[in-house]
């Protein structure tokens, strides 16, 4: 697999600058979000919140979609998942700031989607929840795909604290919109596959060490290649055997 890589920076201080401004651009991004989210859980009961939830196989359901990631049925729901968006949201956003963006739109229709397409009819789903479980797809298979080493770090923190979404994928509680988890992780596999590339690799940054390993190594690599059986010096020679006279008997004549 080919990514493209840029050419190797120096870490500069304007370069630490650049990369501090990216990861606070991601958190503060995912704040506003969680921020949102507060806001209109506050505000949920001065609306009927049915009407916008997603209902499976109805058509009023549809505009569900687009609204229920953005409703909450209790404190704790949005509470649970605004730490799960500010830490994810945090960690795909700064590595991964162009393919993040474009990944939301799918992580938001593919979580409703789920819900929609895979839930009983008569049942509401709402709540963020689908979004959690895309993001953190995307960076565990981004991780997978990209295998440089920030990739592969972002991917086991996000499996180290959110490893559980894989489970959640499937029916296992009562109340629990597994169907919308599962769109969303859905979502989250198929951006990551396409959009692998559309972030650069890092720079590697190469060290005093590695150049030294290199040429220590070189020449012994020479030196163990064993040389082939006719370049070998023989060392010892079996000696010759006298294996005696042959004597010749004169044919026996009959009498």
């Amino acid at each position: 697999m080919h990514l493209p890589t840029p050419e190797a920076v120096p870490d500069t201080p304007e370069q630490r600058r650049a990369d501090k401004r990216r990861w606070l651009r991601a958190f503060n991004t995912s704040l506003a979000f969680v921020l949102v989210l507060l806001a209109v859980f506050s505000a949920q009961g001065h609306f009927d919140v049915a009407d916008w939830t997603v209902q499976p196989w109805s058509v009023e359901g549809l505009r569900g979609i687009l609204a229920a990631p953005l409703l909450h049925g209790s404190f704790e729901h949005v509470a649970a998942n605004a730490i799960a968006l500010l830490m994810l949201g945090t960690l795909a956003g700064g590595l991964y700031p162009k393919a993040t963006i474009r990944a939301l739109p799918l992580l938001w229709v593919g979580s409703g989607l789920g819900a929609w397409l895979l839930g009983d009819p008569g049942t509401r789903h709402l709540g963020a929840s689908g979004i959690t479980h895309g993001l953190m797809f995307l960076v565990f298979v981004l991780g997978l795909l990209r295998r440089d080493r920030a990739s592969i770090a972002a991917a086991m923190l996000a499996f180290m604290f959110y490893g559980g979404m894989l489970l959640t994928i499937l029916p296992r509680e009562p109340g629990v919109s597994w169907q919308a988890h599962l769109g969303g992780a859905i979502a989250g596999v198929l951006a990551a596959y396409l959009l692998r590339r559309t972030d650069p690799l890092p720079p590697r940054k190469r060290y005093s060490w590695e150049d030294e390993e290199d040429a220590t190594i070189a020449p012994l690599s020479d030196e163990l290649e064993p040389p082939p059986p006719r370049e070998v010096p023989v060392l010892w020679n079996r000696p010759e055997r006298d294996n005696g006279v042959v004597l010749r008997f004169p044919p026996r004549r009959e009498p």
